[in-house]
């Protein structure tokens, strides 16, 4: 028989806001150092189960000629604001809290990204739901973290299905909450992330009503701070540390059961969730350049967030983008990885 998971094990935990980069008041703990050659170091903004995890994994983080200082962070924005006050060099975010820091006025550079399936990007309702479109969320009301990527694919699956945001009851509750409201029926419909995602689909709590897939641009990226990059020193060393971030997605790709078992022992996810994420979401994505198809997407993000007047002004996206690193990568609107069977 197909095990169930418990509803303990259903609970959020810290580092799936940092994917999304939802507006939650989220600590950050200063985590050791990579051993390395050198006296330069590195410090990465990481999240639990994150860039450290997989490179680790993946063999990368041998032969270093620098060092790294680990920084945990349980959310994207405020690790764009410790990049943005030159606490951190560079880390990883989700498509939209780039656009938010960028409206902030942050000082930021996206110097890396990556497009993947946004199948993971799901409008989620309960299983017994009545609701079996998304154009029957009008007047429902529908939970979701403010200024994640699941805000955004909510606001374009809507759109997609000749709706508003106005037009349904917007709750703007982080993910523990959310997750409270969405199993006790206090909400109909909850936008979220993968492996929130896998985690409810996988306990037969839910279903998708709707999925990003087609709908939101499924990019993720590397952001540094601009004072980072006018060292040369430094410089190189992030050069180094994308290399290296990009190498070990293509062992996620080849390897990714044995990825989800690592994911899995670092993050306490049951393993059959972590590898429906795997399958689902992470293993498919490619590195791609930071181009202008890109900036005119994250561009709509930002144009859409200033419209429903979240973002106060008119951000200029190609402002904070830095492509010294895009070296022969493909476009940005290349086609993401299919999953294989390892």
């Amino acid at each position: 028989m197909r095990r169930r998971l418990a509803p303990a094990l259903l609970l959020p935990f810290p580092l799936l806001l940092a994917a999304c980069g939802g507006n939650s008041a989220a600590g950050t703990s200063t985590g050791g150092r990579t051993d390395g050659k050198g006296s330069l170091t590195l410090n990465v903004g990481d999240q639990k189960g994150g860039s450290e995890a997989v490179l680790r994994a993946a063999g990368e983080l041998k032969n270093l000629n620098y060092k790294i200082k680990w920084s945990t962070f349980t959310s994207g924005p405020p690790l764009l604001e410790a990049i943005n006050a030159k606490a951190v060099d560079i880390g990883g975010v989700g498509n939209t809290p780039p656009v938010f820091a960028a409206g902030a006025g942050s000082k930021i550079s996206v110097v890396a990204a990556w497009h993947g399936t946004s199948k993971g990007e799901a409008v989620l309702v309960p299983k017994n739901s009545s609701l079996r479109k998304p154009e029957e969320l009008k007047g429902k009301s529908v939970a979701v973290a403010q200024g994640s990527s699941a805000h955004y694919q909510l606001v374009a699956s809507l759109e997609k299905a000749g709706l508003k945001l106005s037009d349904v009851k917007v709750k703007y509750l982080q993910p523990a909450d959310a997750l409270a409201a969405f199993t006790s029926g206090k909400v109909d419909a909850w936008a979220v992330w993968d492996p929130y995602t896998s985690q409810v689909l996988q306990a037969k709590q839910g279903r998708a009503l709707v999925d990003g897939d087609g709908v939101v641009n499924g990019l993720s990226f590397q952001v540094a701070a601009p004072s980072a990059l006018a060292d040369k020193k430094k410089s190189a060393a992030v050069k180094d540390y994308l290399e290296r971030l990009r190498r070990a997605q293509d062992w996620v790709y080849e390897h990714p059961a044995a990825w989800a078992k690592v994911w899995a022992k670092d993050t306490g996810l049951p393993y059959e969730v972590a590898l429906a994420s795997v399958k689902r979401t992470n293993a498919s994505r490619v590195p791609v350049a930071v181009d202008k198809p890109l900036i005119a997407s994250e561009q709509q993000i930002a144009d859409t967030f200033t419209g429903l007047k979240l973002i106060p002004k008119k951000v200029d996206f190609a402002d904070f983008v830095d492509t010294r690193f895009n070296g022969g990568l493909p476009a940005s609107t290349s086609t993401p990885r299919v999953y294989k069977d390892s």
